[in-house]
Order: C-alpha cells, then structure tokens, then sequence
C-alpha cells in the first residue's frame, strides 16, 4: 500500500511539473535531495557508530549487565509469564536500554532477537514445553505486543537520532529538544504501559 501512495505521489508531482514547465525545478530538487540523503545518512553513521561503540564499551565494562539487574522488577512486572533467565528478558532489556539513551537504530539489533526469542518462547508453549497461554502459529503474543508498544513509546533521556538530524539542518541549538523529549516520552512511554496492562487483564478475564 505504502508503495502504491508513494508511486502516486511521485507520479502527480511529474504529470504537474509537465504541465506547469517546471521540469528543470524537479530535476534541481531531485538531485539536491540525493546530496543531502548521502550527506545525512554519513553524518548518521558516524553519530551511531560512536554511540554503538560506546554501549559495548559500557557492556565489556559490565555496565550494561548492572543497568540489566535494576530493570529485571520493571521487566518481571511488564512481561511476568516470561520465564525467568530466557534469554527474551536479556534482549528486551538491552533494547530498552539503548532506547532510554536514545540510540534508535543501536536498538533495532537488540529487538529483533528479542522478538526471535519470544517466537521461540511461543513454540515451546505450542509444544508444552513452556507455561503460559497457547496461540496459534502467526498470532502475537501478548509479550510481543507489550514489546512492540513499550519499544515505539520508549523514554528518551538523549534523543540522539533527533538532536544529528537538527544539528545537520542547521538548528542554533540542537540539544533544545531535550527536555521536550523526555517529557513526551515519559508520557508515551506511561500510556503504553497502561494500555498494555490494561489489554493484558481483559484478555486474562477472557481466558
């Protein structure tokens, strides 16, 4: 669907183009818009390689693992029918983690092996061979839907990926949004799990 507005969009503006003369305007747009993708995506690696690298500094350092130790309450109380030491928790905490300190895209790896254990997680209930509710195969669980929701309204203390892209577009003072970001983020992130317990005790009633 996503493709077919995009393509669409894309073909309005060149059918109005045509019609209006302002081909040449389109064709200076296009390729200013590619010089400034290449020159934001290499201000991005940058930022993300540095912060990446600090987090596994942090993590040889046994920071991480210490951080890991004050989230488990938090995590027991958000996901309470994960067993305890699966290897789940680890990945949802480390995501959560990189979240907080605004590292989006140092989070994306984190995630994804999170929600490739709480598949697992899931076939091992199907086979009885973990406790908790059993779903078919290809519904999510309510781990994987508390996941999700905490991950897309996650705190921010730092908002890195926010303050390059104001830093590369010129912004008088890039870290402004600071404040403003934790503040949302704390409401977000406070909705998100109101919701998720919310939807958690409807479903438990229901069973």
């Amino acid at each position: 669907m996503m493709n077919v507005l995009w393509a669409g969009m894309i073909l309005v503006g060149i059918i109005f183009a045509s019609f209006t003369g302002r081909i040449p305007d389109i064709t200076e747009a296009a390729l200013d818009s590619a010089k400034e993708a290449v020159t934001l995506c290499i201000t991005m690696v940058g930022i993300m390689s540095f912060w990446t690298g600090l987090m596994e500094i942090a993590s040889r350092a046994g920071m991480i693992e210490h951080a890991s130790r004050g989230l488990k309450p938090f995590i027991k109380f958000l996901f309470p029918q994960i067993p305890k030491g699966h290897k789940a928790g680890e990945h949802i905490t480390t995501n959560i983690i990189a979240n907080v300190l605004g590292l989006g895209w140092a989070a994306t790896p984190a995630g994804l092996k999170a929600m490739e254990e709480l598949s697992k997680l899931e076939e091992d209930r199907r086979a009885g061979r973990a406790l908790g509710p059993i779903r078919k195969q290809g519904i999510a669980s309510n781990e994987m839907c508390n996941f999700l929701i905490l991950n897309i309204s996650s705190l921010q203390l730092i908002p890195v990926n926010v303050i390059a892209f104001r830093s590369q577009y010129g912004s008088v003072d890039p870290a402004a949004i600071v404040g403003a970001g934790i503040v949302a983020t704390t409401i977000s992130t406070a909705a998100g799990i109101l919701f998720c317990k919310i939807m958690d005790r409807k479903k438990t009633r229901r069973a």
